[in-house]
């Protein structure tokens, strides 16, 4: 009983946040909604004694990936800046596209419902092997995938960073150039 009423607590706050994170109006509240999606979602790997995946859930997506975009997001953006509201043909073909996704996800899962029934019961993977899987140079074993895509964040953190010292380049030179006219425009009425 008491899984039932944590897994529904879970459930509420990732459907609840997940709602919010898309309508906010504000980029950082947005992004502290995914956050709370990320922490209910690796409570409910827990829930499932998955153990490995409810770490890797805290510490790549709720702590890595949040940082990510939260410094992202106060490098290239006003974080208090309120987002535009789009137009309502696109709100409205938005939506009939999320609708289309979600029945095609529910498709899917009741065409393979017991075949992943099947698979699961038959033997569970171990730790080793999941860590071999994921640090293995050999075929299906995903190192180098894994080294690409942190060259890949590297790359956007420094293309980030380049884009917010060319914003406030410019912004420091318009600065002493406004400077610059009203010290000589005071200069001139002196004279």
């Amino acid at each position: 009983m008491v899984q039932q009423i944590v897994f529904i607590i879970l459930a509420l706050v990732i459907a609840l946040c997940s709602v919010l994170a898309v309508t906010s109006k504000r980029v950082i509240r947005a992004a502290t909604y995914l956050l709370f999606v990320l922490l209910a979602t690796s409570g409910l790997f827990l829930m499932l004694n998955y153990h490995f995946l409810f770490a890797v859930q805290v510490m790549v997506y709720a702590g890595g990936i949040m940082v990510l975009f939260i410094m992202a997001i106060f490098l290239t953006h006003q974080p208090g800046k309120r987002v535009a509201t789009k137009s309502s043909w696109k709100v409205t073909s938005s939506a009939l596209l999320a609708v289309a996704g979600l029945v095609l996800c529910g498709v899917i899962i009741v065409r393979n419902l017991s075949c992943a029934f099947r698979v699961v019961t038959e033997h569970e993977i171990s730790m080793h092997t999941i860590g071999q899987a994921l640090l293995g140079t050999e075929k299906y074993q995903f190192l180098l995938p894994f080294e690409a895509i942190s060259l890949l964040l590297l790359a956007c953190i420094i293309g980030a960073i380049m884009i917010a010292r060319k914003d406030r380049g410019v912004k420091e030179i318009e600065k002493v150039e406004n400077e610059e006219t009203e010290n000589s425009e005071t200069w001139e009425k002196s004279l």
